[in-house]
Formats: C-alpha cells, sequence, structure tokens
C-alpha cells in the first residue's frame, strides 16, 4: 500500500452541506433520491461503498473520480467501503461492443490484491470513520448456481434487465451477449445486498454508466428485505472537443507509475484545455470555492500563463505520485525547455521524458543530424545539416554549431541520454549506446 499524507484534505467549510459542494464540484449525475440522501445525511453517519473490478493491473483516471468521491463523503463524516471484485472480475462487466476476454483465476487474483493497494492509499483506516476493503468473492466462492438462481435471480425481470444500454447495444449488434456478462449486473446487486446485511451499508457509488447495476442493488435490498437505500452516479467525463477523458492515443491513463510514467501523468494534466480546466480542478483537487474562482479568473485574463493547469498539474500528481515524484518532473519539464539544469535531474525521471518524445537509441559518434532525421523531425541529412547550420538546433539545451556534430561521452545526461531540440518547441530524445 502507497502510504500518503491525507491530513492536508479538506471539504469546502464554504458549503452548507457536503451534498451542496459534491453538485458544485461536478460529482452527482444521477440519483434515486438526493433528497432523502441529504435528509440522512443529516441524520448521521452512513456506510456507503464503490465497486472496482480488476479488469487490468492498475486503476485508472475514471477510477480516480470515485476514489475522490469516496474520500470526500469519508471527509464528512462517512464510513467507505473500498470493494474490489474478486469475482466479478472473473465474469466481467458488459461493454457495449464486444464481449470481455475472460482472465485467469490467478491474473485476477494478482489484480485484486493490486487494485486493493492503490484504493488502500486513498482512504483513512483509522480515526472516527475508519475505511473499511472488501471482496466479493468471500460471499460468492462457496454460492452454488442452484442457490444463486432460487435466493437471487428470481428477483430480477429480464424486461428490465434488457433496459441497460450496454446489453441493449450488444442485442442488437453481430457479437450479441453471452449470459455470463448478461448476468453481471445480479452479482453487484447481490454485493449490495450483502454488504448491507454485513455492514449496515446504506449507499452504492459508481459512474453513470453503471446506473443499471446500481439501481439493481437498489430494487434487490427492496424486494428481499424491504428496506430503502440510495444510489449515486457521477458523470461520465468527457473534454469539451468531445474526446473521453483520460485517453491519451488510445491509451488510458493509469495510477500505476510504471505503467503511466510520474512525468507523463504531470504532462497530462499540463496540458488540459482551458475550456476543461475549472472543471478538472473542482473534481480532482481540494482547492476551496474561492481559490478556484482565482484560477477561473487567470483562465479568462492570462491564459498564455496556464498557472491553472500548472496548479491542477501539481496537485493531482502529489495525489497520485507524492510530492518528492512530482517536483522531478516538474524540473523535467523546466528543463527541457531551458529553463533548468538537464544534467541535475535523476535518470529515471529523464528517461520517462524522453519517452514522452520523439525518441531514438543511437549510438557514440553518431551526427546530431543523424538523430533529428531518426525522430522524423528533419525529412534528410540535409535538411537537418542546414537547420543546424541556420542556428536553429541545440544539444542539451547548447546551441550546436558545426553541422556534422557528433555525439561524443561528455554530452551524456543521466541514463545515457541526449536531449535535442530543433526550433523553440520541438524536442526529441535519444537513448544512446557505445564507449
Amino acid at each position: 500500500m502507497t502510504v500518503r499524507d491525507l491530513s492536508w484534505q479538506r471539504n469546502d467549510p464554504s458549503f452548507d452541506h457536503i451534498i451542496d459542494e459534491l453538485e458544485w464540484r461536478g460529482f452527482i449525475h444521477v440519483s434515486t433520491d438526493l433528497d432523502a440522501l441529504r435528509a440522512r445525511l443529516d441524520e448521521g453517519p452512513i456506510t456507503y461503498y464503490c465497486g472496482f473490478d480488476p479488469t487490468a493491473s492498475s486503476l485508472h483516471l475514471g477510477h480516480l473520480v470515485q476514489l475522490l468521491l469516496l474520500r470526500r463523503l469519508q471527509l464528512a463524516g462517512n464510513n467507505p467501503i473500498g470493494l474490489v471484485g474478486g469475482s466479478t472480475g472473473l465474469i466481467g462487466d458488459p461493454r457495449p461492443t464486444a464481449e470481455r476476454t475472460l482472465n485467469s483465476r490467478e491474473t485476477v487474483a494478482e489484480w485484486v490484491a493490486g487494485l486493493r493497494s492503490q484504493i488502500e492509499g486513498y482512504l483513512d483506516f483509522g480515526g472516527e470513520h475508519p475505511a473499511r476493503m472488501a471482496n466479493n468473492l468471500d460471499w460468492t466462492a462457496d454460492l452454488s448456481a442452484l442457490d444463486f438462481l432460487r435466493e437471487i435471480g428470481k428477483h430480477f425481470r429480464v424486461g428490465q434487465m434488457l433496459k441497460k444500454d450496454a446489453v441493449s447495444a450488444r442485442l442488437n449488434s453481430e457479437a450479441g451477449i453471452s449470459y455470463t456478462e448478461f448476468s453481471y449486473q445480479i452479482l453487484q446487486a447481490f454485493d449490495f445486498l450483502q454488504l448491507n446485511r454485513i455492514y449496515g451499508l446504506e449507499m452504492q457509488t459508481g459512474g453513470s454508466d453503471q446506473w443499471g447495476n446500481l439501481t439493481a442493488g437498489v430494487d434487490l435490498i427492496r424486494r428481499m428485505d424491504g428496506k430503502s437505500v440510495h444510489a449515486l452516479g457521477t458523470p461520465l467525463i468527457t473534454n469539451s472537443d468531445g474526446t473521453k477523458f483520460g485517453k491519451s492515443e488510445g491509451n488510458a491513463i493509469w495510477i500505476d507509475g510504471d505503467l503511466t510514467s510520474p512525468y507523463a501523468f504531470y504532462q497530462f494534466w499540463l496540458n488540459t484545455d482551458d475550456r476543461d480546466v475549472i472543471d478538472r480542478l473542482k473534481i480532482f483537487t481540494f482547492f476551496n470555492r474561492d481559490e478556484i474562482a482565482e484560477f477561473a479568473t487567470k483562465v479568462e485574463n492570462e491564459p498564455f500563463k496556464r498557472e491553472a493547469q500548472r496548479a491542477l498539474a501539481e496537485a493531482v500528481c502529489t495525489l497520485v505520485h507524492g510530492a518528492e515524484a512530482t517536483q522531478a518532473a516538474i524540473d523535467a519539464s523546466a528543463a527541457l525547455f531551458g529553463q533548468g539544469d538537464l544534467r541535475a535531474l535523476d535518470a529515471v525521471t529523464l528517461q520517462q521524458a524522453i519517452a514522452e518524445l520523439p525518441n531514438t537509441e543511437s549510438t557514440l559518434g553518431a551526427e546530431v543530424a543523424e538523430v533529428l532525421v531518426a525522430t522524423e523531425v528533419a525529412k534528410s541529412l540535409g535538411e537537418a545539416r542546414r537547420a543546424i547550420a541556420q542556428g536553429g538546433v541545440s544539444l542539451n539545451n547548447e546551441k550546436v554549431d558545426d553541422e556534422r556534430r557528433v555525439l561524443e561521452a561528455g554530452d551524456l545526461l543521466p541514463g545515457n541520454t541526449v536531449v535535442i531540440r530543433r526550433g523553440k518547441k520541438t524536442l526529441v530524445g535519444a537513448m544512446v549506446s557505445g564507449n
């Protein structure tokens, strides 16, 4: 488990109610009954949960929304449960496009442990409102198929299950849908029932794309135990240009630093569009309403300074990767553009930064011009050499004067790397081998 300092995290005291703050920040898209939930929260602490399925070895930015919602409700004096789907992860929530590939039990168990460790880092397991962790394999592993059908399945109506968006999309596609994935929402509803019985849990949170699964649990608890519980759905976050948030060239932005490096993570947030940055500050940071209003004014009046983006990138990167890794990413970002000492960077951070640039492998004795061609910022050696002759190329932030300049041992930065810039903004990197 990554140990984080949670002491600095605060909800905004200017809001009279946690529901008001969650609405202002954009966490609430749909609810079973928001007024009833508000009234219940006024009565005292509630226990609530969100489930995370191990369909990969790491959580991503979409999950971070849920983790922060769990944390904010905990800060408001409520008791969170983070559930990792050891059983639902063996099945897979149906996607709108095609059937999931079933992973082995060993793989799912490994991913369960990894996700549990990640989730634990965002919640407080001490104090007056300690968090708990749960694994739904605990109550499904010994459940027979007959008992599942007789005791749970009989409370579900197929017509209602077919209304779920992902299910209806699959039914109308050539891929169709298997009974395995079709039954997923029953399993998730059963989780809600079990947690309600074990811990007195009263609310489930999740993305709005999970709404059918969330309300299935609400209905099951009402049918079987006659109790009224709550569900809260967060919006699916998209960018102002319509693209899916958290996707970069088809790849998710992971919170595992081995899958998305702290440098790449920092850069992702730094590149947030002006149209999106205030909404991101509301959801992903603990800046209060007045501070975010100040950032909004800066975006309006001085967008070129990108102060809101820098604050967002530093805050979220610190939340996920810690202050030290974040500062290394900031230093690397500055140094790459000539505002710091490249040689002072640590090898790991520098290699992470170069991995985000057009890059190549090279050797000592190779021409700088050859690196420009290999990284496709020059179409030919002739073009690359002319750019050098015209004073438009630098090596490790020092201008190259010789158009046939070669890489030497003294040029190597930590990690046996070099950084070459053409013009003001076009950066490339190389991993250099040789004696």
